[in-house]
């Protein structure tokens, strides 16, 4: 007992020691220092530090800075040395399935409808379940670590179990339960998804990385009393409400004939648009609707890559950007990308735009690289919270290398970060002041575990689905 004393006591003689040296210097202790890159801030002045540093204290941002002024006012407990790096924040998925990555590759090269009435709406029939889902999170929470993500919208069912995983990992959802009209894995009816969506609420409202969500599916999949009782339950709790919206040409149509009105048109006529929505996809949509959604504070998640595979179409983005709608990327699920990069959202997104306009300036790097952070986080309603690197806001970094043989030589690094980085570039990655990764190496992750698990579910997943 007294060496165990005497070991707690050299311990805060060490604490006081380091303190008092602190207090001579002039500098602030902080939990972690992340110094040497380039900072791409994204605030307010698009400031690019050459030379830069992060000052983290806890969960928070403390400063932003030149590297040797945040040396000078700042001693970390832990110290990240950037240099060739880039630092800058982390990115925002603004939709997935998470799950979903478990049937990553299972159908491709359809049409939206057929990919979801003959593959995965009967695939999920028979394999989803609460373990289906944590596992799937888990791989696909370890793949948007390793490639800079740092908070994702989610659907999906089951929702707890997702919430729970990506907690545990220690990343940032904004996490919606599904409703939708036919029986599923965890509800039989809307009345009972309703009820599974208030209970997950309530576990998880005011969680410091947790922000849950209510997300009826879709115009096509739920009629109005659903859609109406989902939007009275998130304006109940003040909570996210997501949805896919006008995903293809053939929804608007399905809608046209149904209520003679189109899906966006259809919803505001129920009331449902306001701020708190976020609107996947919202691809066939007129001027007009554009409009109506930015009058509304509807948020809208852009999916060019699962949009382009599942021949969706193109939605109309610079058109978003100039109305003044809050627009963020995303991936969709890992079975209809097929994977969860941002940077290649980035890239795809931005190029997309210049061929369907035929201007080559259309959605820049500047553009899509704040449509994948704070952007991202204004559709969400966290730019308060994330998307930026400044004083105030959540810890959300992400260290990424410009060092490879095809990011040589760089004269823009955002050029760099839209046009040539991938997800494996990443190297470190921080979600509200805590290493989630390091030099590439997962820590609240055993990557193993995780992918012998995914395996284990394709076995079953081919043999329920005959695949």
């Amino acid at each position: 007992m007294k060496t165990g004393f005497a070991v707690i006591g050299a311990v805060l003689v060490g604490l006081v020691a380091l303190a008092v040296v602190s207090t001579q210097t002039g500098q602030r202790q902080v939990s972690l220092v992340v110094t040497g890159g380039i900072v791409v801030t994204m605030d307010a002045g698009r400031r690019v530090i050459a030379n830069g540093a992060v000052a983290i204290d806890g969960a928070d941002i403390v400063a932003v800075d030149g590297a040797e002024a945040i040396r000078r006012r700042f001693r970390g407990t832990e110290t990240i040395d950037a240099a060739g790096h880039v630092i800058l924040p982390g990115l925002v998925n603004t939709h997935t399935h998470a799950p979903m990555a478990l049937y990553r590759g299972l159908a491709d090269d359809l049409a939206l409808m057929e990919w979801l009435t003959k593959y995965i709406f009967p695939a999920e029939a028979k394999t989803v379940s609460p373990a289906f889902v944590r596992d799937g999170t888990r791989l696909a929470v370890l793949e948007m670590i390793q490639s800079g993500t740092t908070t994702y919208a989610d659907m999906y069912y089951f929702e707890e179990e997702i919430a729970r995983a990506t907690r545990a990992a220690g990343l940032r959802g904004v996490l919606g339960q599904t409703i939708i009209q036919f029986p599923v894995a965890d509800a039989k009816t809307p009345a009972e998804a309703l009820a599974r969506a208030e209970t997950f609420i309530a576990e998880f409202k005011g969680d410091a990385l947790i922000t849950p969500a209510v997300a009826p599916h879709a115009v096509y999949t739920l009629d109005a009393q659903a859609l109406t009782a989902a939007r009275v339950l998130s304006r109940r709790h003040g909570v996210p409400t997501l949805i896919h919206v006008a995903e293809t040409a053939e929804e608007g149509k399905s809608a046209l004939e149904r209520y003679k009105m189109t899906p966006v048109t259809y919803l505001d006529s129920l009331g449902f648009l306001g701020a708190g929505v976020l609107a996947a996809h919202a691809v066939a949509v007129s001027e007009p609707e554009i409009a109506l959604l930015q009058t509304r504070g509807v948020g809208v998640s852009h999916n060019p890559e699962s949009n382009m595979k599942l021949a969706s179409g193109t939605a109309p983005v610079t058109e978003y950007l100039q109305a003044g709608v809050a627009i963020g990327l995303g991936t969709d699920g890992a079975a209809s990308n097929n994977d969860l990069d941002m940077f290649e959202a980035m890239r795809i997104a931005s190029l997309l735009q210049k061929v369907r306009t035929g201007d080559p300036r259309a959605l820049g790097a500047a553009a899509a690289l704040e449509m994948a952070t704070l952007g991202g986080a204004r559709a969400l309603g966290l730019a308060s919270q994330i998307g930026s690197l400044e004083p105030g806001k959540r810890a959300d970094v992400i260290v990424v290398g410009m060092q490879a043989a095809r990011q040589t030589p760089m004269y823009d690094p955002i050029s760099h970060l839209v046009y040539t980085t991938r997800g494996d570039d990443v190297r470190t990655t921080i979600v509200n002041g805590r290493v989630l990764m390091r030099d590439r190496h997962v820590l609240t992750l055993d990557e193993g575990a995780v992918l012998a698990a995914a395996r284990a579910w394709a076995v079953k997943v081919r043999a329920a689905v005959g695949n």
